[in-house]
């Protein structure tokens, strides 16, 4: 009870924080549109060669993997700016556990990330998008548990590398070649033989590959269970490894 207590303090006062940057929230909410309005329309010419009947059921389920992966980036610049400023460091005497300060952040980032990616579905079936309800409602919490994943690890890469520039600089070298090989744009399937079997060992590839399953409606598939298998697991070891982070930097 006193952790659930904690986490919901923490949770309004990241909340707060976002509230009273409204730049953010408008980039979050319309950066998801923008590649609607201006990405698919490019797809249609490979409509009928390599993407299927609607191009949009190929697009949405990897674009909403591809936001679920960003949604939960930005914190890593956060706890930076926090250490840099003396935030963390009263954080020191404070009785809250690491582990609660920790899920402020990614509780936070996994509502902002929900809320983009219904906006992003809403807008998606006006021009045509169809996916199952139960599916789309296990793809939802699969990549749930996906940007909880990444906001753990991006607390985690701010408070050991401690400098925005660092961070920057790791952020960008990982994640370019993370989402180009998930296919979360366009299917790797349609890549070279060697492209595909690189994507096999990124493991955004099987999550990208589950969402476009789970929106056709297919739950009880191996694609489905293979991502499961990987974000459950991932997603409870990044945690505990985050809060040991935590422990050790806010001792």
């Amino acid at each position: 009870m006193k952790h659930m207590t904690e986490i919901g303090l923490l949770f309004r006062r990241k909340l707060l924080e976002l509230l009273r940057e409204p730049v953010w929230i408008v980039s979050e909410f319309s950066m998801p549109v923008l590649y609607l309005a201006l990405f698919a329309p490019l797809l249609k010419g490979l409509q009928s060669s390599a993407l299927g009947g609607n191009v949009l059921n190929t697009f949405v389920p990897g674009l909403l993997t591809l936001f679920a992966f960003s949604s939960g980036i930005g914190e890593a610049w956060t706890i930076v700016n926090e250490l840099q400023t003396g935030v963390t460091e009263r954080f020191r005497v404070s009785p809250a556990s690491r582990f609660s300060l920790l899920m402020g952040s990614v509780l936070r980032d996994t509502l902002i990330f929900l809320a983009s990616a219904l906006l992003l579905i809403s807008i998606s079936c006006l021009f045509g998008f169809t996916a199952s309800l139960p599916g789309l409602v296990i793809l939802l919490l699969l990549l749930c548990l996906l940007t909880a994943t990444i906001s753990a690890t991006a607390v985690s890469i701010g408070l050991l590398l401690k400098t925005s520039g660092s961070v920057a600089a790791l952020i960008t070298t990982l994640q370019l070649p993370i989402t180009l090989l998930s296919g979360v744009l366009l299917p790797i399937t349609i890549g070279p033989m060697w492209l595909q079997v690189i994507a096999h060992f990124n493991p955004l590839f099987y999550l990208v590959e589950a969402s476009r399953v789970l929106t056709a409606g297919s739950i009880l598939n191996v694609t489905v269970l293979e991502a499961a298998a990987i974000m459950v697991p991932l997603t409870a070891f990044v945690l505990w490894w985050a809060t040991r982070v935590y422990r050790k930097v806010v001792a």
